[in-house]
């Protein structure tokens, strides 16, 4: 039996979330427009279902925003490299993983993220999938310039706005966030959209959501396996088709660190610092198959694990390493998907920092 992992990026394998810090970089009160433009983002994406639109957008409607201000795809690159966070034993659990099984990163970061991340832990990066960006082949008017750096100042001053869990129309929201809502359609759509930089948005194609499904199948093709075969390891809202495809077509779908959108679709809650447990844990699956792997995770002990058919030079490394207490691993059932949701949000924030933690 041939089994394949695969595994976003941003959150199960390194803990930045790249575009938020370009954007805080190089864009004055970046980190406040990517946080509102990530906000809208899941409005569009999981409550309006806008069509056309998908989970993970976010990363294309910034582009001309980065553009107004000079940012090129070198320093794009330069800072990736310079400012790369890993998690702790991300490179050990791809080496191990890798030499057991097919292994693949799916990600919604740029390709120059991915590119870093992929010399940092010596994984080829034809093994990816990711949103390709030529950022220099884009041209931009002063006026343009000029409109869009309004428009920064305009998103920067805007009030805060969350999106209740179970909001699933406009009037699931309140009449402050509606009125942010149709003022930032107003800006991209009607907008930005019709201006000459506005063809990034056609033809910038993020990989997320659907995507991420995808890339999921293309893999299965062209491995000739089955999606009961594969393991998916997620964290965001990003991630949540892919978990919830993987989940429904009986795969394993593991939420590392993850927020509601990937706890709600999973069939394993992972918090953890460390890299380490999503490799005993694919270890298992790979070798012996979900049934087993979530009968481990029900009996989730140092003993268990000394005891279990997983690689003993791993488990061994892996116990001794937590000597009081294991990394948090637990089935997600309906009775329990409230409390971790909670704890795992709380962790998420924890590991990646707040600002990066509490974004879909």
């Amino acid at each position: 039996m041939r089994r394949v992992f695969i595994s976003d990026c941003e959150g199960p394998i390194s803990k930045n979330d790249n575009a938020f810090e370009v954007m805080t970089h190089f864009v004055p009160h970046g980190e406040r427009i990517f946080a509102a433009v990530s906000t809208y983002d899941d409005a569009l994406a999981d409550v309006l279902k806008k069509s056309g639109y998908k989970a993970g957008d976010t990363l294309k409607l910034i582009l001309p925003f980065l553009k107004a201000y000079n940012v090129t795809d070198r320093a794009i690159r330069d800072f990736s490299a310079e400012n790369l966070l890993l998690i702790a034993n991300a490179k050990k659990t791809l080496r191990h993983v890798s030499s057991i099984a097919p292994t693949y990163i799916v990600s919604t970061s740029y390709e120059h993220y991915v590119r870093t991340v992929c010399r940092a832990m010596d994984f080829p990066f034809k093994n990816t999938y990711c949103t390709r960006l030529k950022l220099d082949r884009y041209d931009l008017t002063e006026t343009e310039k000029e409109q869009l750096k309004k428009f920064c100042r305009e998103i920067a001053q805007m009030s805060n706005f969350d999106i209740p869990p179970k909001a699933r129309s406009l009037d699931d929201l309140s009449n402050d966030t509606r009125a942010i809502i149709e003022r930032l359609d107003e800006i991209f759509w009607e907008t930005i959209d019709e201006m000459q930089i506005g063809m990034i948005y056609s033809e910038v194609n993020p990989i997320g959501g659907c995507e991420k499904v995808e890339a999921i199948n293309d893999v299965v093709n062209k491995l000739k396996v089955k999606l009961t075969d594969v393991m998916y390891v997620g964290d965001s809202i990003t991630d949540e088709e892919a978990l919830r495809f993987i989940r429904e077509n009986g795969g394993l779908a593991v939420s590392f660190n993850g927020n509601r959108y990937a706890i709600e679709n999973a069939d394993i809650a992972v918090m953890s610092e460390d890299s380490a447990v999503t490799a005993v844990i694919a270890d298992v699956f790979i070798r012996l198959g979900k049934k087993e792997t979530l009968s481990l995770v029900a009996d989730w002990s140092p003993q268990t694990l000394v005891k279990s058919l997983v690689e003993q030079e791993l488990v061994n490394s892996f116990v001794r390493a937590h000597p009081f207490e294991l990394p948090k691993a637990k089935m997600i059932t309906e009775e329990n998907m409230e409390n971790l949701t909670s704890a795992s949000t709380e962790f998420r924030k924890k590991v990646r920092g707040v600002a990066v933690g509490r974004m879909g």
